[in-house]
């Protein structure tokens, strides 16, 4: 099967020249000083633009003068730039979002005209969604697009009236990509950021991601021209805007692992330099097993699920919004818990801005909530795997497990054969919350999306030790203790979260209940646990 994409050599250039900026553009002194000043770098994203960088290519395709990277560079440079600083990696992947609409949907015109204009004119782009009023609810947007007709009644133009919210690089957008109401339902607008009427509000000061923009905008009588429709046609806005979020999740996803990375990145090289008791930090289990281990093997985890998703996007699969929405839950918050841990594992220096740390903290939180906060991806993935189980009959979860089982015996791998028997587990359980009329719950919906979650990025992490195993790769050996600390967690939380859904509500009899903890009870838990502690040192001897 072809994959889109760069050739290895091309992407590891690209990956390079983000590495060469942090001793040039992107210093720590310079990260620190946008932060404190919560300054917008607008000359270094021009520079990043240029044509010196012009990281801008790699989502552009060849067609259009870039370079056609796929999904796994777009994944790969994200991750890179969030490592270096989520604010910058934000003001500028945000130019890939508002692009989105037009790389997705639009015309052959549009493309030629407003892609250029990123290649050529280093413009920077905004994606115009999110209202005061509807954030991830996005049928509850206001700003409305009211037709304009010549003498013969044809519609020539909108006029738009309305407020955006929360617009990153909503202050300085060159033009953006901007969603509103016509008579025909949601349309996604192209609005030069000069155009007459639009205002731009006063920057909001933030938590995080202090060198980002993030501004409101205004829009008071904005004409926009009908070919400025993105696709041509109105009314379809809703399920571009859909289709553009199953993409720029995985970004997002991206940017929580490489904030996670960084944190646990800062955290590896101080428990190795402070010496405490007479030996470095490093040596230390109480330290390394509980700060360190457990953050490292859940972002190994993240990594291989969005890895694999990327290269499925890269083989023409569109189909990929439960996917999307599961990659971006569990890497932003494994990034969010792993950049807290830093903090602890520094001690008091975790708490000071320059160890950057606490700076990372700040940063990756946001990763939890735009782009659909983690509670809306477990609806969605809650949602879509409850109907695609029951229209199957069980069929999909009983298709992975088979593959798991097959796996465990080409590979050797012991841990593929106890995600086979969750997986099992978990059509049980979907199946047990369906037929007692438990699934209008929402609470049981969170808790069977964990399980879900969990459940995939496990097959996602046990295909990657696998391949790895099989070629001889030099992190075989780390991936295969990762992959067995990984599914004890996963069986220990469907185990206990599997508990609460069978015994959680009244409304199911005594008998039912005893049947399906006898399920759960067959849950080989001891031998997920086993010699676990050994797979911890050997993660930790790999650092």
């Amino acid at each position: 099967m072809t994959q889109a994409g760069l050739d290895h050599e091309t992407r590891a250039m690209i990956l390079e020249t983000i590495n060469a900026l942090k001793s040039e553009l992107l210093t720590r002194e310079k990260i620190l000083e946008l932060d404190d000043k919560s300054e917008f770098p607008l000359e270094i994203i021009r520079e990043l633009l240029s044509e010196r960088v012009g990281l801008q290519m790699v989502f552009i395709p060849e067609e259009y003068g870039g370079l056609g990277g796929g999904a796994l560079d777009t994944y790969h440079v994200s991750v890179e730039l969030a490592k270096i600083c989520l604010g910058v990696s934000t003001a500028f992947l945000a130019i890939h979002l508002g692009a989105e609409p037009i790389l997705l949907f639009g015309t052959e015109e549009q493309k030629e005209k407003w892609l250029n204009k990123i290649v050529r004119e280093s413009a920077i782009v905004a994606y115009a969604v999110t209202e005061a009023d509807a954030g991830s609810n996005l049928d509850a947007i206001k700003t409305k697009a009211e037709p304009v007709t010549d003498e013969s009644g044809k519609i020539v133009a909108y006029r738009l009236n309305g407020n955006k919210q929360f617009i990153s690089n909503g202050g300085f957008a060159d033009f953006l990509t901007l969603l509103a109401k016509t008579p025909e339902g949601a349309t996604f607008f192209i609005i030069e950021g000069n155009a007459e009427g639009l205002k731009r509000g006063k920057p909001e000061h933030k938590h995080g991601i202090r060198a980002a923009n993030t501004s409101p905008l205004i829009l008071e009588n904005v004409l926009v021209p009908t070919e400025n429709i993105v696709g041509g046609v109105p009314g379809v806005g809703l399920k571009q805007a859909n289709d553009v979020f199953s993409y720029t999740r995985l970004m997002v996803a991206a940017f929580g692992l490489g904030a996670g990375l960084s944190a646990m990145e800062k955290a590896v090289k101080f428990a190795k330099e402070r010496i405490q008791f007479g030996t470095p930090l490093i040596e230390k289990q109480g330290y390394t097993h509980k700060l360190l281990v457990p953050n490292i093997v859940r972002l190994s985890a993240a990594q291989a699920y969005i890895e694999e998703i990327a290269r499925r996007i890269d083989s023409g699969d569109t189909d990929i919004l439960v996917e999307g929405s599961i990659a971006k839950y569990f890497a932003t918050e494994a990034g969010n818990t792993a950049a807290e841990a830093a903090i602890q594992a520094l001690g008091g220096y975790g708490y000071m801005h320059d160890y950057e740390v606490e700076k990372i903290k700040r940063d990756v939180r946001i990763t939890t909530i735009y782009e659909g906060t983690s509670e809306i991806q477990q609806n969605i993935i809650y949602l879509y795997r409850w109907r695609m189980t029951i229209k199957s009959k069980g069929e999909f979860y009983r298709g992975l497990a088979d593959e798991m089982r097959l796996l465990s015996k080409q590979s050797g791998l012991e841990s593929a054969e106890i995600i086979a028997q969750v997986l099992e587990l978990l059509n049980d359980l979907i199946f047990f919350a369906h037929n007692n009329k438990l699934t209008r719950q929402q609470h049981i919906q969170f808790l069977l999306s964990d399980i879900i979650t969990y459940t995939e990025t496990a097959v996602a992490l046990s295909h990657k030790t696998a391949e790895h195993l099989r070629t001889s790769a030099p992190d075989a050996s780390k991936l295969q203790s990762a992959l067995r600390i990984f599914v004890a967690e996963m069986a220990c939380l469907v185990s206990n979260k599997g508990m609460e859904i069978i015994m959680g509500c009244e409304t199911v009899d005594d008998a039912t209940k005893k049947e399906y903890l006898e399920k759960l009870h067959s849950l080989d838990l001891v031998c997920a646990e086993q010699n676990i502690i050994d797979s911890m040192n050997k993660v930790v001897e790999s650092l």
